[in-house]
């Protein structure tokens, strides 16, 4: 998962598919985001990169395939100008503030890839029990540097559309160049290797490049510029909106 090559080895594979005599009619190729972690968009590896997707891309549209690239999430530096960690460790805060065992902090980001952010991101959900309550929290949490929102669960559900019975009583995001975490020692840092820390999941990052190789119809081409597009909406629009 710590190359880029894991990714190029995907859209090989995609392209040896399509060279075959009887080819797939879909292809669904999901690549790592480990050069993003790791890279900014211009750094001159980063662009090595992105110029060997295009390669690929390329070959793939010269193949006949209509090719869909969307991302999942943005990524922006969450470092000083120093390279310090911009960490809100939001649980050790609400441990100090309400006392240990009244609050639990859960990071949705918690997959085994630490390299890649540490388990850091932007977004975090805040349970409250015995005698602290949602109100008590916001309160608490929302004047703290480096937290652009907090919401409760309602709020939560209409503003971000998600579903409400699957959210805690708060949720907390942090702004663009901080990241929002549970403890200290809940947070395994030494996988980054002293490189800055590159995460997502704030509102900061939800805007992600959404491309087609080829035009949309008309009814299609209407509806994205009339309304947000959604990651999701790559699927509808490769298959049944391309030209």
């Amino acid at each position: 998962m710590y190359t880029e090559e894991l990714s190029l080895l995907v859209l090989d594979a995609g392209i040896k598919s399509l060279e075959q005599d009887d080819p797939p009619s879909l292809l669904y190729l999901s690549l790592t985001d480990y050069a993003q972690h790791k890279y900014a968009p211009d750094h001159p590896k980063a662009l090595e990169f992105y110029k060997a997707l295009d390669d690929r891309f390329a070959r793939l549209e010269e193949l006949g395939a209509i090719v869909g690239i969307v991302a999942d999430h943005g990524m922006k530096d969450k470092c000083d100008a120093d390279g310090n960690y911009n960490i809100i460790y939001l649980q050790d805060l609400l441990d100090a503030e309400f006392g240990a065992g009244n609050t639990k902090v859960i990071c949705p980001i918690t997959d085994a890839f630490v390299g890649h952010h540490g388990s850091l991101g932007g977004f975090v959900r805040v349970h409250c029990f015995i005698d602290v309550s949602a109100e008590d929290v916001i309160a608490f949490i929302r004047p703290m540097e480096g937290i652009e929102t907090v919401l409760r669960r309602e709020e939560t559900a209409e503003q971000l559309d998600l579903p409400i019975d699957v959210k805690a009583d708060v949720v907390v995001i942090s702004d663009t160049s901080h990241c929002v975490g549970m403890g200290r020692d809940n947070h395994d840092l030494a996988g980054l290797n002293g490189e800055r820390l590159r995460a997502y999941g704030g509102i900061s990052e939800r805007d992600v490049p959404f491309v087609i190789s080829h035009p949309l119809n008309a009814v299609y081409a209407a509806r994205a510029a009339s309304e947000q597009s959604k990651n999701y909406q790559i699927f509808d629009d490769a298959m049944n909106g391309a030209a």
